[in-house]
């Protein structure tokens, strides 16, 4: 008998990050993180240009890659907590990233090394774990 796979619950943040046009994407992670937060992962050190891109301006491609993931983890964190949480968890140091900083480690490094470190960390917070 063939065992059942339920998906990782996270899948629905993961598919939205990939699918969702860049404006709302953007408009939805400033709404919940703030542009602030926004503007920092994705390297640019003006709010205005979170602006740009909520109006349909064309991003950087390395912001949008990290645009799109820092979705996928706000996304996961949010189903359980509300945005002040969510944003209390990106700036915290968190143990399990080695006591360092999700949005440092999201801006900071490479995304490939540190998106399945940070994602792992926000699935084990949103169980509680």
């Amino acid at each position: 008998m063939a065992s059942l796979s339920l998906p990782k619950p996270d899948l629905a943040a993961h598919r939205e990050s990939l699918m969702l046009p860049m404006p709302e994407l953007v408009h939805v992670l400033a709404s919940i993180i703030g542009k602030k937060l926004t503007a920092f992962v994705a390297g640019v050190k003006d709010t205005r240009a979170i602006d740009r891109w909520i109006e349909g301006k064309k991003s950087y491609s390395e912001a949008e890659q990290r645009l799109r993931f820092t979705y996928h983890v706000v996304m996961t964190l949010t189903a359980h907590d509300s945005p002040a949480v969510v944003q209390a968890w990106l700036m915290g140091i968190n143990p399990e990233l080695g006591d360092r900083v999700p949005i440092r480690l999201l801006k900071e490094n490479d995304l490939d090394q540190v998106a399945p470190l940070v994602l792992s960390a926000a699935r084990a917070f949103s169980a509680g774990g």
